[in-house]
């Protein structure tokens, strides 16, 4: 049975990169989506921008607290499973049938996917561990194949809120996300309520987004915090609910945050005067974190009825191009997405420069580098390839997650 689903996206100041989003989710191949977006009075202007305005239910949420906006969608989700995925992040066009397969086990109540970083080969995250205390470590898991966990009090299978699925049902029976929470450790919290219960996650690795770290008031464009507010306060909150005791310390989570903070500083990215000034944000979330009411829950009524965002399944089409004929290449792949195709273009020159892969404004998925540069980690670093057969070798890394008549993805799908 294909359950419906219920897409949450989330954004604040950030209309760009809600754009991008939205249009990365109008080509999965889910056929049974709504999509939800909670969004402030910034980035509100970018569903109609879309032209996808009529297909989007909304929620107008001018509160900087990321656990009430995700409430606020959730008020409006009538899928079977929420999803969530944030508004600087992109799907792979078959990144929602993948999240969403393992619940046709009804003992699965929540599942995490891969999250690729900024260039859109190395991962941000995969499978972790997170403890009542806020660490979390790393786990190995199948590559291409979910690895259903069940995990129990103090120890929760890890899932990311760029990339991660819940049961409505027991989202929902759980009183939704705590708004303690305003940013940070909020879906690590729902991972350890899940645990309390012994619930099933799905770890799946082909459920896969691209997630870019834009900007935002607490963050610069590379990753440097300009405050650290929330964090503390969140740290305080989570470990009052989780760590045993009512009255935690701060000093090992600020010990972790002060090496974090040197080493920008080290990289040249922070001056000394701001890692003391970031710390004393720290310490004042804390406080503030210590005063909060713990478990700050809405009440839910019954959503408005579940409105399809209209997507299908599409074929996939792969452009090759040498570099110097970018123009034409870009001009046939956008061609190729106005009428409906998921398009892949692969630029190539003939260097040594490592690759780099990313979704354009325009719908394409590019990916570009040299005919005998490294992609992978684990390439050499100089490959004697000839172009064309290299655009192959690389399309067929990707097949699974681009294009559905592609043998790995077919065989990725019997299995379950």
């Amino acid at each position: 049975m294909q359950h419906s689903v219920s897409v949450i996206v989330v954004s604040n100041g950030r209309p760009d990169a809600l754009r991008r989003c939205l249009l990365g989710l109008s080509q999965i191949d889910h056929p049974k989506c709504e999509v939800i977006v909670v969004a402030d009075s910034v980035s509100w202007p970018a569903m109609a921008q879309t032209g996808l305005g009529d297909r989007i239910k909304a929620a107008r949420c001018d509160v900087p607290n990321i656990s009430v906006a995700r409430n606020a969608g959730l008020a409006l989700a009538a899928g079977d499973i929420v999803a969530f995925i944030d508004d600087d992040a992109v799907p792979e066009p078959t990144w929602l049938s993948y999240l969403t397969a393992p619940f046709a086990s009804e003992t699965v109540m929540a599942a995490g996917g891969f999250v690729r970083g900024r260039n859109g080969i190395d991962f941000q995250w995969r499978a972790r561990l997170a403890f009542g205390d806020a660490e979390t470590t790393s786990i190995q898991v199948d590559g291409a194949r979910p690895t259903l966990m069940t995990a129990g009090p103090g120890r929760a299978v890890k899932t990311e809120g760029t990339n991660m699925a819940i049961r409505r049902a027991t989202l929902i029976g759980m009183g939704g996300f705590d708004e303690a929470f305003a940013f940070y450790l909020d879906e690590t919290d729902i991972n350890l309520r899940l645990a309390q219960s012994s619930a099933v996650t799905a770890i799946v690795p082909m459920a896969q987004v691209h997630h870019g770290f834009a900007p935002s008031v607490r963050r610069s464009k590379d990753r440097v915090p300009r405050t650290l507010f929330q964090i503390g306060a969140s740290l305080a909150v989570f470990l009052r609910k989780h760590g045993g005791t009512p009255y935690p310390t701060p000093h090992v989570p600020r010990a972790a945050q002060r090496r974090r903070l040197l080493s920008h500083m080290v990289a040249g990215r922070l001056m000394p005067g701001d890692v003391r000034r970031l710390l004393q944000t720290f310490d004042a979330g804390w406080v503030d974190g210590l005063k909060r009411d713990v478990c700050q829950h809405p009440r839910f009524a019954t959503p408005p009825p579940f409105l399809d965002f209209g997507t299908r399944r599409r074929t996939h089409k792969k452009v090759f191009a040498r570099s110097w004929r970018k123009v034409e290449a870009m001009s046939a792949a956008k061609g190729a997405v106005d009428s409906g195709q998921i398009v892949s273009l692969y630029l190539m020159s003939p260097t040594g420069l490592f690759h780099r892969r990313y979704f354009d404004e325009s719908g394409v998925w590019i990916q570009t580098g040299g005919q005998f540069g490294k992609s992978d980690r684990t390439d050499s670093w100089w490959s004697p390839w000839r172009a064309q057969r290299r655009s192959d070798h690389e399309a067929q890394k990707i097949a699974a997650l681009r294009d559905p008549q592609s043998a790995d993805y077919n065989n990725l799908h019997a299995i379950r």
